[in-house]
């Protein structure tokens, strides 16, 4: 089951008790959520969040519309909130405990996304962030709860280059070239233009990386799950460009 539905459950729970913390982190101690094991176990059915997410403001460099999506097993939380859940800026919470605004690929699941006015650009350094819900359990970046997802992106929705995911991770917080692993920091939409890395978190992209000028699209599909492990896969939040120009106008 993903870390959403897990957390879902956890906070359901801290309100039926009261006082109880399950979660020493949200009561300032020095425990950490509840272990790994534990918030992979079952929480099917749990509600997958209240209002619905507003619908993207077209003119900041969020992803505009969702493409395709290609649900995998366990998917489901989030997929009342489509599109907009994955839409437009993340709802980061910082690296102590990740954002339930998210949508769970399931195992193997895949979505494209696209970016209305606007596509990426190659220039030095990263090009674009996709943002997930990953946390540091006691503040230790090393022992990340990441749920890794391959990234590929288009000019034209059919051709794909995609960056090359170790999922595996080397055990030491590091899961090169993957999405789903750094934080989604917290932080102002409006006024953090042009995306910075280092102010909102989430995981890089540099097009060059790929041999691309410019994209039009980004798929993420989940590589987080292997064998028969009970999880619900890569928890997408939002997809962020941070070289974006202006798309010509469809004649």
């Amino acid at each position: 089951m993903s870390r959403a539905r897990t957390r879902e459950r956890v906070f359901a729970t801290r309100t039926a008790v009261g006082a109880l913390c399950l979660a020493l982190v949200a009561c300032g101690g020095e425990g950490t959520e509840p272990p790994l094991a534990s918030k992979a176990a079952g929480a099917a059915g749990a509600p997958d969040g209240d209002m619905p997410d507003p619908p993207p403001d077209p003119n900041l460099p969020y992803a505009t519309e969702v493409v395709d999506f290609e649900p995998g097993v366990g998917a489901g939380y989030g997929q009342s909130k489509l599109p907009n859940v994955v839409l437009g800026p993340p709802s980061g919470s910082g690296t102590d405990h990740g954002s339930l605004d998210v949508l769970s690929l399931g195992k193997g699941g895949s979505i494209v996304l696209g970016f209305g006015r606007f596509a990426i650009s190659d220039v030095p350094g990263p090009d674009l962030v996709v943002f997930e819900n990953p946390f540091w359990p006691g503040g230790d970046p090393r022992q990340v709860y990441a749920e890794p997802g391959e990234v590929s992106v288009s000019e034209d929705g059919e051709t794909w280059r995609t960056f090359p995911c170790d999922a595996a991770g080397d055990g030491e917080g590091h899961f090169a070239g993957c999405a789903g692993v750094t934080p989604t920091l917290v932080y102002d939409p409006a006024v953090t233009l042009p995306l910075d890395p280092v102010v909102t978190g989430g995981d890089v992209f540099d097009l060059s990386a790929v041999g691309l000028v410019t994209a039009n699209f980004v798929r993420i599909r989940d590589v987080s799950a292997f064998g028969d492990a009970p999880m619900a896969g890569f928890d997408l939040d939002a997809v962020g460009i941070v070289n974006a120009v202006t798309r010509p106008a469809a004649p």
